[in-house]
């Protein structure tokens, strides 16, 4: 998979891109990051990206000129299956779409700012919206690396045990079951006798039970879905 990154703080990213599964899955060739600084797509001598909006009114708007021309010019080598721009007003980010995401080959993230993107960026390149949740950043690059994260991890091979990503939260809708690990008894503290029964089944039949309890009680929204 490719991902492309188009921002105005391309700093921003060099931590969390370069760590843990995105930095493994780099090194193993599943995946390549490129992160485009916007300035380089603008044509002023002061590299603007951001001017006052039409119609008067609080906050700078980034320009169609610097996004188109760095989307056109990655068009003309790579054909994208997605071009999505990071947005409070985007649909909310879940698993079933990161699910649908991974399957793709190359995406486009633009990253918004200041008081968001000329609308004819959306109506003429934007493809999908997205949002990881019902609040506001200073920018879309935490979102994006966001978004990267949950896409990447669900690459064939970008994980060891790819069957943990399979059993994840949210995968069907369900919050995970209590999980433990040594020792089974800590102070008084035990684990679940079940557990340490060795019989599969039951432990299945333990875990689906405690999946659908935890969630009842803490997102019970999760359960209109299934």
């Amino acid at each position: 998979m490719q991902i492309d990154i188009i921002t105005v703080h391309p700093k921003m990213f060099d931590g969390p891109l370069n760590q843990s599964i995105i930095k493994r899955a780099v090194d193993k060739k599943i995946l390549k990051i490129n992160i485009h600084n916007l300035r380089d797509y603008s044509t002023s001598k002061q590299k603007q990206v951001d001017d006052y909006q039409y119609g008067g009114g609080a906050g700078m708007v980034m320009m169609i000129a610097p996004i188109a021309n760095a989307i056109e010019s990655l068009q003309k080598n790579t054909k994208y299956d997605e071009i999505i721009y990071l947005s409070p007003d985007g649909k909310k980010l879940d698993q079933q779409i990161c699910n649908h995401l991974s399957t793709f080959k190359n995406l486009i993230l633009l990253c918004g700012h200041y008081k968001g993107i000329d609308q004819r960026i959306r109506d003429k390149y934007i493809t999908k919206e997205i949002s990881i949740g019902d609040y506001v950043l200073s920018g879309g690059e935490l979102a994006a690396a966001v978004l990267t994260d949950s896409i990447v991890r669900l690459l064939p091979g970008a994980i060891s045990d790819e069957t943990s990503a399979l059993s994840d939260s949210f995968q069907d809708n369900l919050l995970p079951p209590p999980i433990y690990t040594r020792p089974a008894n800590y102070k008084g503290l035990e684990v679940p006798s079940v557990l340490l029964s060795g019989n599969q089944k039951k432990i299945e039949e333990w875990r689906t039970s405690q999946a659908l309890k935890n969630t009842k009680e803490k997102r019970p929204d999760l359960l209109d879905n299934k």
